[in-house]
């Protein structure tokens, strides 16, 4: 079989989208696997093994770990308080921008609704608000500090 068709025969199976193509012309045989969906199958079904295996024992212990850590540094009366949490996984920021000043500050009154700052997700600035009324006793995360789904961002009084 001629090295143009082959490669033709390769390029059209790719932008198909076909899974397989087997070709036999003549003495020639030809098998042609679309390798990003064959190989999309097994990828999600062996990470999804691994993944029931792996997650629930990996997962916990480093969620632990930062609740563990973070118990001691907290007093009793703060961990009582109501808290802003993030909601989004990515980089917090108290300001709108690098010299700017920030949206609230510690003492500073919050009303529902109220923007109390940015996560940065995936090149995206979304703005965080307040869900609830408060008063702003303490910031849980830093400027510039990567948070998690569900982090304290602000305690309220």
């Amino acid at each position: 079989m001629d090295l143009r068709k082959l490669k033709t025969l390769i390029d059209l199976v790719s932008e198909s989208g076909v899974a397989e193509l087997e070709i036999t012309e003549g003495e020639d045989h030809v098998r042609i696997v679309n390798r990003p969906t064959v190989s999309a199958a097994p990828v999600v079904q062996v990470p999804a093994a691994v993944t029931v295996a792996a997650v629930p024992q990996a997962a916990p212990a480093p969620a632990a770990a930062p609740a563990a850590a973070s118990a001691p540094a907290q007093d009793a009366a703060q961990a009582a308080l109501p808290t802003i949490t993030s909601p989004m996984v990515g980089t917090f920021y108290r300001a709108p921008s690098p010299g700017a000043a920030p949206f609230i500050e510690v003492g500073d009154t919050v009303k529902k609704g109220q923007v109390i700052g940015i996560i940065e997700a995936m090149k995206l600035l979304n703005e965080v608000e307040a869900d609830k009324d408060g008063v702003v006793q303490a910031f849980a995360a830093e400027n510039g500090q990567p948070v998690e789904y569900g982090q304290p961002l602000v305690i309220l009084g």
